[in-house]
Parts: structure tokens; C-alpha cells; sequence
């Protein structure tokens, strides 16, 4: 097993790994909606912050050589969920190709770090 910490990468709000890499598979910890720069700042909103949560994973991806491409499972967590449900799906489909849309699991939750109300976490297939 590989795990990484990416130069760069959102500062982690626990211990862990940014990923773990075994067997050609890439486990990708959930990310927030906060930027590298600003840890524990969140933007206002489930577009803004599913926008934010999906730049933190193209940001590890890229340290690892790796796009959203190479995603085959994502799971989603909400806090509001049938508030921001069909919201956050509009702009989480924008990241993908449309004849590429990885499988998912998408559940509400009780509540997040930060406050956020979303995180997502990857598994991905290295070529």
C-alpha cells in the first residue's frame, strides 16, 4: 500500500492520508468545501460548496496523476439532504462526461466537519 499526502492538497481536517493506493486502486479520503488556502472557510450554499468539494479532489487527483476520469465510485454526504439533493446533483454532473457518470452512494448525515454541508469521497482505478 501507497499512502499520500499531497503538496498543496486541503489541509486535513483529521488524521489521515489524502489516499490510499493498493492493488491499482485509489481510495480518496472526503473532502471539504474549504480551499488550501483558507482552511475552515466554506462558501455559502450546496452549489458553491459542491463546486469547492470537487476542486479539492481534482487537486489530489492531479498529485496522484489522476482526473476524474479515472473515478469509478463516489460517495456523497449531505446534511441538508432533501433541501440540497437535487441542487448539488446539477453541479456534480458538470464535472463529469455524460456517458461517464461514476457509480454513487449518496446519503444525508447528521452533520460534518466544519459545518460543511457536503463531502465527497472518491474510489478510483489507476490505468
Amino acid at each position: 500500500m501507497k499512502f499520500h499526502m499531497i503538496s498543496g492538497g486541503p489541509k486535513p481536517v483529521a488524521p489521515f492520508s489524502h489516499a490510499v493506493e493498493t492493488d491499482g486502486f485509489v481510495f480518496v479520503t472526503g473532502q471539504m468545501p474549504d480551499t488550501p488556502q483558507a482552511p475552515g472557510v466554506l462558501p455559502d450554499g450546496i452549489e458553491a460548496q459542491t463546486r469547492a468539494v470537487m476542486e479539492n479532489l481534482k487537486v489530489v487527483l492531479a498529485g496522484l496523476d489522476l482526473g476524474l476520469e479515472h473515478v469509478v465510485m463516489t460517495r456523497i454526504y449531505l446534511t441538508r439532504f432533501k433541501e440540497d439533493y437535487a441542487s448539488m446533483n446539477e453541479t456534480y454532473r458538470s464535472f463529469f462526461a455524460p456517458d461517464r457518470l461514476p457509480a454513487r452512494t449518496c446519503v444525508g448525515v447528521t452533520g460534518l466537519a466544519y459545518d460543511a454541508l457536503i463531502e465527497i469521497d472518491l474510489v478510483c482505478r489507476r490505468p
